[in-house]
């Protein structure tokens, strides 16, 4: 048995990732013809992200999924401008797409209190309507959940994943020995000694043609859109979906799981990654993976081996390659250990780049401040008495 000490991997069950919602602006008040007064706005209906929520919570708290802003005040003697109905916030993961009923993109809420006005209120009663109020904007809005994890695990089925993960961990996926085990992402935790964390999400495994939307298609790949990294789990042996299929090498995963990558989303390629070579405890498995760093390190000699369909137009270089064993644990502490490294590298990348793009921003500024002639008004300290 393996022990994994300084890592825990905390499991959610129960992950869901999308929630289709009805929203509803409130009414405006009724006007005051007599006297002129103008009935308040209806209340807004926003989108607020929140740490510490998740989509379930959400589902749960709000079983029936309405949200409807409240009505706006009628004018009236004491107060000719009625006041605003109240607001209604739904309150939503960092992380969350918002679109329409059309698909379309309203707005993407990236860091904590981040809103979306997605359900606006109706006008208060006016001269201009007749003092008749105006009802407030129904919407049918889709919250669909892309950041998910720092990490997103990439394989074709049966490649290991769940079982990678129960061995750095105390979670215990289901582990079959069939192809699709993991029908829905499992997302959780790897914790080191000194409290850091790392959120991991075992997605569910690719098949040939999921850019097409094939087996779990679309709904894999948008997940892995915000994961900052992926790594990459091959099986040494290689892979075979059924007795239907063609059998493909262990670098030829790699390189078909670096084309449906491509043909979703071609940015997908840019993310760093890593790759884990799998079930190194099996026969053969040593001149296995000498053959396969040979291909990686020199792809073109091989690439010629695939359908011109099958070529991705750039491979993956992969930041780290450790070969692994979730069954006798080679490899484990090392892999855990890269990802940090490399997660910590992306950081202070990112970090250097926004101080770099600030610094452009201030030469900017100040630049342009200087080049400007001075104000006719302006006195300049030569031309000043001196007392």
């Amino acid at each position: 048995m393996v022990h994994c000490s300084c890592v825990l991997f905390r499991k959610y069950g129960n992950f869901i990732d999308n929630l289709r919602l009805f929203t509803k602006g409130g009414s405006g008040g009724m006007g005051y013809p007599r006297l002129g007064g103008e009935g308040g706005k209806g209340g807004d209906v926003w989108v607020v992200a929140r740490n510490r929520m998740t989509l379930k919570q959400l589902k749960d708290k709000y079983p029936q999924k309405r949200f409807v802003a409240g009505v706006g005040a009628n004018s009236k003697v004491s107060a000719l401008k009625g006041s605003k109905g109240e607001d209604c916030e739904i309150p939503v993961p960092v992380g969350i797409s918002v679109t329409d009923e059309n698909g379309k993109i309203i707005g993407e809420l990236n860091k904590e209190n981040d809103r979306i006005l997605v359900a606006e209120g109706g006008l208060g009663g006016k001269l201009l309507t007749n003092f008749l109020p105006l009802k407030g904007q129904r919407r049918i809005i889709h919250l669909d959940l892309k950041v998910i994890a720092d990490v997103g695990l990439v394989g074709f089925p049966n490649a290991g994943k769940s079982s990678l993960l129960s061995c750095v961990s105390h979670a215990k996926p289901a582990i079959a020995d069939y192809a699709f085990t993991t029908l829905k992402p499992e997302l959780g935790k790897i914790m080191y000694r000194d409290f850091k964390q790392i959120s991991v999400a075992d997605l569910p495994g690719l098949i040939e043609g999921a850019h097409m939307n094939k087996g779990m298609g679309h709904k894999f790949l948008k997940h892995i859109e915000r994961t900052r990294q992926l790594l990459f789990v091959v099986d040494i042996s290689g892979f075979q979906l059924s007795s239907h299929t063609q059998y493909r090498t262990a670098f030829e995963t790699i390189i078909l799981l670096t084309k449906e990558l491509e043909l979703y989303k071609e940015e997908l390629q840019t993310k760093p990654a890593l790759l884990a070579v799998n079930k190194m405890d099996l026969p053969d498995a040593q001149s296995k993976f000498h053959e396969l760093m040979n291909q990686l390190q020199n792809p073109k000699d091989f690439l010629h081996l695939f359908g011109k369909n099958m070529t991705p137009e750039r491979t993956v270089e992969f930041q780290h390659i450790i070969p692994i064993s979730a069954v006798t644990g080679e490899g484990i502490e090392e892999l855990k250990n890269c990802i940090r490294k490399s997660l910590d590298e992306q950081a202070n990348q990112q970090n250097d780049a926004h101080h770099k793009k600030q610094l452009v921003n201030l030469w900017i500024s100040d630049t342009v401040s200087s080049s400007e002639p001075p104000s006719k008004h302006a006195v300049t300290t030569s031309k000043m008495d001196i007392i």
